[in-house]
């Protein structure tokens, strides 16, 4: 487990899951589902998303070493992967802010806070690219596969989905079809997760360097991803029990739902870091 790199961690799991999770409520939001009441209070509970991409930003800064060199790092806005996911984070952090502060303090009409809903959304989209592409490198065949951005755009969409439910029922929103969908997507994605790491797993035995073999890098590897999957199936129960009990989800249960799939994505970023290694020599 690579935690000495938790900076990028946090950065990456906390910036994933606040982007998917913006996504989901932009969806919900642009609907019209809900009431005027319901729009306020999820507007209110979404301080906390915003908080997370904060938390995850400033680790990223902590990883460059010296903070006052974050501005050094968007030197190559447009040539350099970094340096535009950085961009991308920042601008979607400034875009997707304004318009929460648009919709909190009751300013601005609802056709700019529309499009600016919408601006934030492909922002995000586009950060999440930016995000893959630093890690797709030619010399570091751990990562530059398909599982890099598969593994990226699950923890999006898992613990995204998560969250997003987190802070809908947080906002005593009143939709029981919100409390349906919402948790067979997340079945669907973490069904599709499980599939991803034992095929990665498997692959892992084919990828060599000169002088270590990738299925070595992490000798704890197959309990580690036990611990992950676990952590992951607790989660979902929880944020799927309701449904089956054909009752409203308690704000508690989502908390401790969401708690479970954060350390379980925070362990599967470990075990990516982990991996890295170079060709060659």
């Amino acid at each position: 487990m690579a935690w000495h790199e938790w900076p990028l961690i946090l950065f990456t799991v906390l910036s994933q899951t606040a982007v998917g999770a913006f996504l989901v409520l932009g969806c919900v939001t642009l609907s019209g589902k809900l009431s005027k009441d319901e729009d306020t209070r999820l507007h209110r509970s979404m301080f906390f998303l915003w908080a997370l991409m904060g938390l995850g930003l400033m680790a990223s800064i902590m990883h460059l070493g010296s903070p006052f060199r974050a501005f050094n790092a968007l030197n190559r806005v447009g040539s350099s992967w970094l340096s535009n996911e950085i961009f991308a984070s920042s601008l979607f952090f400034a875009a997707g802010g304004f318009y929460w502060l648009l919709n909190v303090l009751n300013k601005g009409s609802e056709s700019v806070k529309k499009a600016l809903l919408l601006l934030a959304m492909l922002i995000g989209a586009g950060f999440m690219y930016a995000m893959i592409k630093v890690y797709l490198i030619n010399t570091v065949p751990t990562w530059n596969s398909v599982y890099t951005p598969l593994t990226f755009l699950l923890t999006m969409t898992i613990s995204g989905l998560v969250f997003a439910h987190t802070l809908l029922v947080g906002s005593k929103h009143n939709h029981r079809d919100l409390d349906n969908v919402l948790p067979t997507v997340a079945a669907i994605a973490l069904a599709i997760s499980v599939i991803v790491t034992i095929s990665q797993m498997i692959g892992l035995s084919h990828v060599s360097s000169a002088i270590v073999e990738a299925s070595d890098l992490i000798p704890n590897m197959m309990t580690l991803q036990v611990l992950r999957i676990g952590l992951l199936f607790i989660g979902f129960a929880l944020m799927f029990s309701p449904r089956l009990l054909s009752s409203k989800p308690a704000l508690p249960m989502m908390l401790l739902s969401f708690g479970c799939v954060l350390v379980s994505e925070l362990i599967n970023r470990g075990v990516f870091y982990g991996l890295h290694m170079s060709v060659g020599m």
